[in-house]
């Protein structure tokens, strides 16, 4: 009995001090992230869909930017993808867009920025390219008034 009960002190004891933590990477912001306009040429179309979570507030004012590219430093930029009065990035909206800029090869990153007071609560970005596969990026968190990147999780794999 004495032996039981050492060993589920001990138990108790190395579980108590195992701190659990996510495995999924959350965004992070990159302050070293500069904008590469100059190359938005514009001889390539891509779609990107964005969905705001149902946790968002209910709609922003908020100027929101878009970077996207691939692992060679083509880069699109959209300084201002955002329209107050269009309703765009209400709460549980799906909200596309048609951006041309430079031909990428596979997108790999994508960067967003957020300026205002409202906040806004990303779900997920997929983008869509004509030469590319639909890359997805998903977010699930608040984008602060800066860059925020995330890393592509490929569709379907």
């Amino acid at each position: 009995m004495k032996a039981a009960v050492t060993f589920l002190l001990h138990f108790a004891l190395i579980f108590s001090t195992i701190q659990a933590r996510s495995i999924i990477p959350q965004p992070q912001a990159l302050r070293s992230f500069k904008v590469n306009d100059t190359q938005n040429v514009g001889s390539c179309s891509y779609s990107v869909a964005i969905k705001t979570s149902c946790s968002s507030p209910r709609y922003t004012r908020d100027q929101i930017s878009i970077a996207f590219g691939d692992a060679y430093g083509y880069q699109v930029y959209a300084p201002r993808i955002d329209n107050p009065r269009s309703r765009a990035f209400e709460s549980c909206s799906m909200d596309t867009f048609q951006i041309s800029g430079p031909c990428t090869y596979q997108i790999c990153y994508v960067y967003l920025y957020r300026s205002g007071y409202d906040g806004w609560l990303v779900d997920t970005v997929t983008i869509y390219g004509h030469y590319t596969k639909a890359a997805t990026f998903y977010y699930n968190a608040y984008i602060p008034s800066q860059w925020r990147s995330q890393k592509t999780k490929l569709e379907g794999s």
